[in-house]
């Protein structure tokens, strides 16, 4: 059983802790990081999961990100420690986050991620969306909130300023 809340400040050394265990080294100089510089991520839709003796288990974030001239959340990171992977904690982070994006409102969201996993999840190829080099196309995944929220949605993702 895992106690899932909104990330706080107490946290984030922990969260980048684990984003770095879980990771490549040099995963900051990722492309999809540029779209965060100086971007604050969306506090209530950046959740932990601990187990009953408090220890972290998993994190997610997101962040508004343009789609063209069009608002999206950008998904990512999402980790679970390597000693609690395959017990679908990733999937309920997921899920659960989705549910709060959409009740608050967001219509779409935007990852970079490996298709065979995130389409479980509803998350489908984007061929109008480009995100900034050097990122593969066929990793740019969407997933709608609402019912054709990507419908006509193209061009460039870019930073939420």
């Amino acid at each position: 059983m895992y106690d899932i809340k909104a990330e706080t400040l107490h946290d984030w050394w922990e969260v980048e802790a684990l984003y770095d265990l879980c990771f490549a080294p040099g995963r900051e100089a990722l492309s999809s990081y540029r779209l965060r510089d100086g971007v604050s991520p969306v506090a209530d839709l950046c959740l932990v999961a601990r187990d009953e003796a408090l220890i972290l288990a998993g994190a997610i974030r997101y962040w508004p990100i343009y789609v063209g001239q069009v608002p999206a959340l950008l998904l990512g990171p999402v980790a679970v420690h390597p000693t609690r992977q395959g017990e679908g904690l990733g999937g309920l982070l997921i899920h659960q986050s989705l549910e709060i994006a959409a009740s608050l409102g967001w219509e779409r969201v935007i990852l970079v991620g490996d298709a065979p996993y995130y389409s479980r999840f509803g998350f489908v190829k984007l061929d109008h969306v480009e995100m900034p080099p050097p990122t593969n196309p066929e990793r740019v995944l969407g997933y709608p909130l609402l019912p054709n929220a990507w419908d006509g949605v193209s061009g460039r993702v870019r930073r939420f300023v």
